[in-house]
């Protein structure tokens, strides 16, 4: 369903959009994926809402990194800016920085309760990847009773079958998904 409004105390949130996952190849090129998240963000900020920025990051020993048996994991290979922002971004003081251990951006972090100081009642969700982080914190979000608004064309995976299914399928029964241009209009009303 396309969307149809953004309730007033909206916030951004970016899952992902960091320089070490930049490199894998994605169903929707990650630098096109980060500049529609990076004029979301810079809409955002103009308007007086919030923008939160969540990378996932891992102790040196790795000691809270997942390793369930049945699942397929990527190896993540931590790099010293592993966790460091994309520039599309144009990462700017006032945005909240959230850093997750697992998929789930809510999940032992403080991100909820920044949401809830400031009123936020919605979310406009990007990030990468559509079938792990963005599907965890979506749903997450929804038992939480956020509305959620999915930017279709800033949101990315490794794998082109479960993007489709999660934007086509799932997505739709959390929020309501369109385009940066067509939420960049809503934000404007």
């Amino acid at each position: 369903m396309p969307a149809t409004a953004l309730d007033p105390r909206t916030a951004l949130v970016v899952i992902d959009l960091q320089k070490g996952i930049s490199g894998y190849p994605t169903v929707h090129p990650f630098p096109a994926v980060a500049g529609q998240a990076g004029r979301l963000a810079a809409a955002f900020r103009q308007a007086g809402l919030p923008v939160v920025l969540v990378t996932v990051s891992f102790s040196a020993d790795g000691g809270e990194m997942l390793r369930p048996r049945a699942e397929v994991r990527r190896q993540l290979a931590p790099t010293p800016d592993f966790a460091e922002l994309v520039p599309a971004l144009g990462h700017a003081p006032g945005d909240l920085l959230i850093t997750k251990r697992q998929q789930n951006a809510f999940y032992g972090t403080e991100l909820d309760l920044q949401l809830r100081r400031r009123q936020v009642t919605g979310i406009v969700l990007t990030g990468v990847a559509t079938g792990s982080g963005v599907d965890a914190t979506a749903r997450a979000a929804h038992e939480r009773g956020y509305n959620i608004t999915f930017a279709s064309d800033a949101i990315t995976d490794t794998d082109p079958a479960i993007h489709e299914l999660e934007m086509t399928k799932l997505f739709p029964r959390l929020g309501e998904v369109d385009t940066t241009d067509n939420i960049l209009a809503l934000l404007r009303r």
